[in-house]
């Protein structure tokens, strides 16, 4: 992407605002939230529907009743039934996936104007029935003669409709992403109070940015929401303290609910152009997409610790310097994840060392921890901000930093004129 000559311009996105699981979007499912995030950004640019040509949408927690979500916000908004739309799915790197197909597109040709974007509804997950359960009512299904089919039911018992939550650890493991995070806290030798001052500066760093206008900026009011639930800015290194560990609860335990990103409802769209569409059109351009990495590790080697490769090689190949970058957006998932990845860039671990992360560029508006984390709108939500921010700063360039389950990185450079 960095050496082609067709650059794919961010013109700007628009969001949900990000609320807790189970809180005041607990009634609206991932088609409703993800055609929300749509229509304002189309509102917001002002943009006629009838040039939008390609559609890319991201979910983690799948639907089995909707396998093409993407298209159905084509059909929900009663968008041109021309779009191209197709969903994609790569855990918190998923945001990422969906830019990047829109911006492989728009470099070659196949498109000029596009939407990228992803969701999710932690409130409206799916419950499944028991393997045994599920063999079951399928046998039933696909017999036909009715006494067969009542003579399989008879087989049913009470156990058998128990529902069973989606699982949240990693199937290769066995274990969750937060135990994983805390084998490398203690690896890496990351104490608990520093993984809370990364928590305390994210929440009163998104409070100032909902305070001033800066991230609401970016939101499509929703149900009467206009910003943020989860942000705490009144919050503190000492209410933090008094929060138990939730994976390990010994004495050695360090991640607790203040110090991790909340399981998260909401959606987020992002507008991309063509450079040369983006003149025509006459929209301000707020950066363009310079290059992209992905990376993939053992997880024994760290589940979270992917960063720790995709960006020094991002850098590498595109011969910039981490002090280079005049913001580093990096995904909060846990407070140790940042902390690990940022020790791992400045010593060198599987790559070279590529230098401290200056505080001040870190994050200026608070990230996951404060904002939220709905898994599949995250990389819109990271890159929007950044886009934004970059073009009230004027600066050169920003740099995106995402880990995600099964051992994967995504990291991402944009750039101004």
């Amino acid at each position: 992407m960095s050496n082609n000559s067709r650059r794919t311009a961010i013109i700007g996105g628009m969001r949900t605002p990000f609320v807790k699981a189970g809180g005041p979007f607990r009634h609206l499912d991932p088609l409703k939230l993800s055609s929300h995030a749509v229509r304002g950004l189309l509102e917001r640019f002002a943009l006629d529907p009838q040039k939008v040509e390609r559609l890319v949408w991201g979910r983690v927690i799948h639907d089995p009743r909707i396998s093409n979500l993407a298209r159905e916000i084509v059909f929900d908004l009663k968008l041109p039934a021309r779009i191209h739309a197709d969903l994609v799915s790569n855990n918190c790197i998923t945001g990422i996936h969906a830019l990047v197909a829109v911006a492989d597109a728009i470099a070659a040709g196949h498109c000029e104007v596009g939407l990228a974007g992803g969701v999710e509804s932690m409130s409206n997950t799916p419950l499944l029935f028991g393997r045994e359960a599920t063999r079951i009512f399928t046998d039933a299904a696909l017999t036909k003669a009715l006494g067969d089919r009542l003579k399989i039911l008879t087989q049913l018992r009470p156990r058998h409709f128990k529902p069973q939550a989606l699982g949240v650890k990693e199937p290769s493991t066995g274990l969750s992403m937060g135990e994983h995070a805390e084998i490398s806290a203690k690896h890496w030798q990351i104490a608990r109070r520093e993984q809370d001052e990364i928590a305390l500066r994210s929440h009163q760093r998104a409070a100032a940015a909902t305070r001033d206008g800066r991230l609401k900026a970016e939101i499509f009011p929703l149900d009467g929401l206009d910003h943020d639930t989860l942000v705490r800015g009144d919050t503190s290194l000492d209410k933090l303290a008094k929060l138990p560990p939730v994976f390990d609860r010994g004495a050695s335990g360090t991640i607790t609910a203040g110090n991790a990103s909340a399981l998260t409802d909401g959606a987020s769209a992002l507008l991309l152009m063509s450079e040369e569409r983006a003149a025509k059109e006459g929209l301000k351009v707020l950066a363009f997409v310079k290059a992209v990495e992905f990376a993939a590790i053992d997880p024994g080697d760290g589940l979270l610790m992917a960063p720790a490769v995709a960006v020094p090689r991002l850098l590498r190949r595109t011969g910039l310097t981490l002090e280079q970058m005049d913001i580093v957006e990096m995904h909060e998932a846990f407070g140790a994840q940042v902390a690990c990845n940022l020790k791992a860039w400045e010593q060198g671990w599987q790559e070279e060392a590529i230098g401290r992360v200056d505080p001040e560029k870190l994050n200026p508006l608070g990230s996951s921890i404060a904002v939220g984390h709905p898994f599949g709108a995250t990389g819109t939500r990271i890159v929007t901000t950044l886009a934004n921010e970059m073009a009230r700063r004027d600066a050169r360039y920003g740099l995106v930093s995402i880990c995600a389950a099964g051992a994967m990185a995504a990291a991402l450079i944009l750039e101004r004129p």
